[in-house]
């Protein structure tokens, strides 16, 4: 099939800031003719984290003071235009791993600098969106190998802290998982009742019911044991249990609480303690609270910190690296070597192709890690990572909270997924966690 055409323009994501938006157009032929062909056309958006790694893919920003306070991406969008749409309209390829590879090779450097994986991913995207329709078939089943599917458990982000919110709390995400449901379905109305009840005791407690950027409440708490003592109040209140119901996942974005080899804490007193300091933190929760997945115990550049926290924990619950791994198969090959972690965090934006993510994925699973998908803070109405997450059986992800239209989109997404597959479509339960 040949790519006819090749667009990309400048979008807003969820926090008003510009990204990359593709389409790609392919000639395919009509079922049953040769010569008679239809343009098919796929679209898709780049999402922008806001707590980054260091080793990420590189996202193309203008910064051109006079537009969008630096952070359009004219640059990336011309390189769509200009050079991807020169390289490649006319073109066949025979596969999503050979066009990818294409990108990769007229990129030409480690890190997607010259290109900017933001226009690299959005071509990507939107050229597996465009295969998918011409082969007429959802996304889902163009990704899938296995011809297996698994609905996964939504862990929702109702505590926003960090850098996701402006206020008080240290700790970037708490997560509730409705693990115990028949589906899909089940499981995000358990997380949504969840959600409201959480509201409604914050407003009973006096506390601000304002949302961060990933659509969680952003309070200013007493401590960061509040926010989880105040979550397993929802719990309760919507008539479920916590651990048997519902657990909890806990993503303190440690990388940006490192500074000169300890962690500072507190916001208000930014009390400083070492990487033992911060395990302990972490093993007295998990004895204490019904937690089963830790995201980022430690910071991307405390390897030894991260061997600790594998070496104590990763018997009692799912240890999922994000900053220190970004979803790059060289990196990730570096931990299972090193015996770090035991789950992986896959943002396609990290990596900047559709191939790569799926190769680290593939990795994680031949080595025994969980892979773990996620959206971005800075998220919009593209619901790939939807698709992603059935195709590739991961059994759970994370796109924000309860509410926000750029969020639930994905929540939306996957009710139709299950909808579409019917008794085939299996949900993955507790069992989607590591340990459980």
């Amino acid at each position: 099939m040949k790519i006819s055409k090749i667009y990309a323009r400048e979008v807003l994501d969820s926090r008003g800031n510009p990204t990359v938006e593709a389409e790609v157009s392919i000639e395919a032929p009509i079922k049953g003719s040769k010569k008679i062909v239809r343009n098919i056309k796929g679209r898709s958006i780049v999402p922008s984290g806001a707590s980054t790694g260091e080793l990420e893919a590189v996202e193309l920003r203008d910064n051109d003071p006079k537009r969008y306070g630096g952070k359009g991406v004219s640059l990336a969008v011309n390189n769509v235009n200009k050079i991807i749409a020169n390289q490649f309209t006319g073109k066949e390829f025979n596969s999503q791993q050979e066009i990818d590879h294409a990108l990769i090779h007229l990129d030409g450097t480690p890190n997607k600098s010259k290109l900017g994986a933001n226009a690299i991913l959005a071509v990507s995207m939107a050229y597996a969106r465009a295969m998918a329709a011409a082969l007429d078939m959802p996304l889902y089943r163009y990704l899938n190998k296995s011809g297996k599917f698994t609905m996964p458990v939504p862990c929702m982000n109702v505590i926003n802290g960090g850098k996701h919110a402006d206020n008080n709390v240290d700790f970037q995400e708490f997560m509730i998982a409705p693990h115990n449901a028949p589906s899909f379905k089940e499981s995000i109305r358990m997380g949504e009742e969840t959600f409201h009840a959480l509201k409604s005791i914050l407003n009973k407690k006096g506390y601000s019911t304002g949302v961060g950027d990933e659509g969680g409440f952003a309070p200013n708490l007493k401590s960061n044991e509040e926010a989880v003592e105040v979550i397993l109040e929802a719990i309760h209140k919507a008539g479920y249990t916590p651990g048997k119901d519902i657990s909890l996942c806990i993503d303190p974005a440690s990388s940006e609480m490192w500074e000169d080899d300890h962690y500072v804490l507190f916001k208000s007193t930014k009390e400083k303690i070492s990487s033992e300091g911060l395990l302990k933190i972490w093993d007295s929760w998990i004895q204490q609270y019904p937690i089963i997945l830790l995201e980022d115990g430690m910071a991307e550049n405390d390897w030894e910190g991260w061997k600790l926290l594998t070496d104590q924990l990763k018997n009692k619950v799912e240890l999922t690296g994000d900053d220190i791994f970004c979803t790059n198969p060289a990196i990730l090959q570096k931990g299972i070597d090193a015996g770090i972690a035991n789950s992986v965090l896959i943002k396609l934006n990290q990596i900047g192709t559709v191939t790569e993510t799926i190769d680290t994925i593939e990795m994680a699973y031949k080595n025994n890690y969980n892979c773990f998908i996620s959206h971005r803070s800075g998220e919009t109405e593209d619901t790939t990572i939807a698709d992603l997450t059935v195709a590739t059986n991961a059994g759970h992800l994370k796109t924000g909270s309860g509410c926000r239209g750029e969020r639930i989109a994905k929540f939306n997404q996957l009710l139709r997924i299950e909808d579409e597959l019917g008794k085939s479509a299996k949900f993955a339960g507790l069992k989607a966690f590591k340990n459980q």
